[in-house]
């Protein structure tokens, strides 16, 4: 249905207390990170207590400016120095902030394609510094809570970070018990530096990139879709035994990017794309590893880092190929890709090699050499997605998914928990049509169009006062 959104007020929430004004270095493993946006949206039910709406909307800013003022690279902007390397201005610009209200009740939405509501909709423009958030009020006593992150500034985990710091400043009005890292020291490069021939082939700079061509005989000739689904976690075991019948046991994440990956091959071949490249990118959180043996302190300084900390390893499989393997075959190849760069070494030496290429922007290899081939990225967020308050005085959210805007070409999925079963996973697909429809066509056994029965979201009789 359609979806009318009235936007009641925007304005600018500045950081309390400001920082100095100064300009902070985009560190290395920030710059394998391209201009691209991404988001994240938080639904609410109408709660069982009463909530007066503008005053929980009041105490939403006031926290936020206090959350800034710890997050203050999210205020600023992002500039380039003098010598032409970018970096964030932290300058207090702020963020801006927009009130809404919609004339659509919380289990009237489609959560199966989000861009129809959610992302057209519910989701601001970043038009200016770093974040855009908006609220948007149901007229079922839900609520919306949408934001927008420049991604050159934050990864999935310093998002997670930064929800829960500022749900814990609206309801419990203390700070966080984690403060978040900024040190730049900490992403340093080594003296002398050194790393592997396989680092240095990981990435390109941006400047190299070649856009996908959307002619009529290209995989990419598609408008990409934001699509959500959820995937049983019978399934998943399913999935599991057929990947681990080598002898070898795989995760259930091992499994599920291997279908994935294999599904994409039979969808390049199956559509004509013969003799594609079928490559597959799975970035790996490096907070683990990086502080892996220097004891729990160094844990801790390195688990509070905000920023951009992974890795992007890749490979590429001739899809023709790969269509006819094996589950089990290809889990290996998934196993050890995840193993070669599971290591303190392999993060050092990304870092080392970036410095050697500094103040240039990277980018992964197989996003940007594409004539002939297609790359699929699958993240998890299984496992730090739920961690962590995210009240915001409506009670714990129904709903917590990632968002990619539609304008990004990237094949991108995003493996999500389920806020109402621990086995279940929820599965964000930013793909082409076409390729959604093969997915539908030939594996609707595994993929279920995520609906707001399956999420329990049903009617409340609480009222919600403005």
């Amino acid at each position: 249905m359609d979806v009318k959104v009235k936007v009641i007020k925007t304005e600018v929430v500045t950081p309390n207390p400001p920082c100095h004004e100064h300009w902070l270095p985009f560190t290395n493993l920030d710059l394998l990170v391209p201009p691209i946006d991404t988001g994240s949206f938080l639904y609410y039910k109408k709660p069982f207590k009463h909530v007066h709406v503008a005053k929980m909307i009041s105490d939403l800013k006031t926290s936020l400016s206090r959350a800034l003022g710890l997050y203050y690279p999210l205020a600023g902007q992002i500039k380039a120095n003098m010598g032409s390397e970018l970096g964030i201005y932290c300058n207090n610009r702020g963020v801006v902030f927009i009130e809404a209200i919609a004339d659509i009740e919380l289990r009237e939405l489609n959560f199966y394609e989000p861009d129809k509501n959610a992302g057209g909709k519910l989701m601001p423009e970043r038009r200016r510094g770093v974040l855009a958030v908006q609220v948007t009020m149901l007229k079922c006593g839900g609520m919306v809570l949408a934001c927008l992150y420049d991604h050159r500034v934050v990864d999935g985990y310093s998002v997670n970070l930064f929800t829960h710091s500022w749900a814990n400043m609206t309801t419990l009005s203390r700070p966080p018990t984690l403060i978040p890292n900024f040190r730049r020291s900490d992403l340093n490069a080594r003296r002398p530096r050194t790393y592997t021939p396989y680092v240095a082939n990981m990435y390109i700079p941006l400047s190299n990139l070649r856009l996908p061509q959307t002619n009529s005989r290209s995989p990419y000739q598609d408008a990409l879709k934001n699509q959500i689904y959820y995937i049983k976690g019978d399934q998943i075991k399913s999935l599991q035994g057929l990947a681990s019948e080598n002898g070898c046991p795989r995760s259930q994440m091992e499994s599920v990017v291997s279908f994935l990956w294999k599904i994409t091959a039979s969808f390049l071949e199956d559509s004509g794309h013969l003799g594609y490249m079928c490559n597959l990118i799975i970035p790996m959180d490096g907070r683990r590893w990086l502080s892996d043996g220097e004891g729990i302190e160094k844990e801790k300084q390195i688990g509070a880092r905000c920023g951009n900390v992974f890795s992007m390893p890749f490979i590429g499989i001739q899809s023709k190929d790969l269509k006819d393997m094996p589950l089990s075959k290809l889990a290996n190849e998934v196993h050890e890709l995840l193993e070669s760069v599971s290591t303190k070494e392999h993060f050092k030496g990304l870092i080392d090699w970036v410095e050697d290429q500094r103040p240039k922007t990277l980018i992964s290899r197989p996003l940007a050499e594409n004539e002939k081939g297609a790359s699929i990225m699958v993240t998890s967020g299984v496992k730090f997605l739920l961690k962590g308050n995210k009240d915001f005085g409506m009670g714990k959210p129904a709903f917590v998914s990632c968002y990619v805007p539609s304008a990004r070409w990237d094949w991108h999925v995003m493996l999500l928990p389920s806020p109402v079963n621990e086995n279940d996973w929820i599965v964000y697909m930013h793909l082409p049509k076409k390729h959604l429809n093969y997915i539908e066509a030939h594996a609707s056994h595994l993929f279920k169009p995520l609906t707001a029965p399956y999420l329990n979201l049903v009617l409340n009789h609480c009222v919600a006062r403005m």
